[in-house]
């Protein structure tokens, strides 16, 4: 399954909403599989969307064919339109479905990983930060992706504020230190996004 993460600033709220209805269009497209997002908790204006594809070969043939006449309505409306893309390499939890109707909040991190350490980092991620993640009360599902240049998303979907702020307080620097994270990443960034249910394909 292939992982587009896009990421833009707002610049004119109700065209940009307005636009956002457009993509419903996305549901009659092979190999589509869900869609959703919202926006920046702690950034304004900054937007944070999530698109899974079957595969490479179905997204490509979308982009090529329909994307342009869907993404016409929201011109004008965002700038800094950064987008990457991921295979997932395993699931948060089990089971992954990109669905967003019973999620209130996604975090997502975006880890640049010293080539070396890019098959300890996909190791810990598989056993220290999952079962974490896993047995944390509220958090549902996630996806673990990588992209050339040893690049790795983790995408996890909670069902509310309180639970995703409970888990961050208490686990997230001892976990850190066990997977010896600092030795593996060069960059991180994340965000926590408040999830938009109008939005959700």
């Amino acid at each position: 399954m292939l992982v587009k993460w896009m990421r833009c600033t707002v610049v004119d709220r109700r065209g940009f909403e307005r636009g956002q209805r457009k993509w419903a269009g996305l549901l009659g497209e092979p190999g589509f599989r869900g869609q959703g997002g919202g926006w920046s908790r702690s950034r304004p204006g900054v937007v944070h969307q999530f698109a899974f594809w079957e595969s490479r070969a179905f997204y490509d043939s979308f982009m090529a064919r329909s994307h342009n006449r869907l993404a016409a309505s929201q011109a004008g409306t965002y700038k800094d339109l950064r987008t990457r893309l991921f295979e997932r390499k395993f699931d948060v939890k089990v089971g992954f479905q990109p669905r967003f109707h019973d999620t209130d909040v996604a975090r997502v991190a975006h880890c640049r990983v010293r080539e070396e350490r890019a098959e300890h980092f996909s190791l810990m991620q598989e056993k220290v930060w999952n079962p974490a993640m896993a047995g944390s009360p509220g958090m549902l599902r996630g996806v673990f992706g990588e992209a050339p240049g040893s690049e790795f998303l983790v995408l996890s979907l909670w069902d509310s504020r309180a639970e995703h702020g409970k888990y961050r307080s208490e686990r997230v620097e001892r976990l850190a230190m066990r997977a010896q994270l600092e030795a593996d990443v060069s960059a991180i960034a994340g965000d926590v996004v408040d999830l938009e249910p109008a939005w959700t394909v």
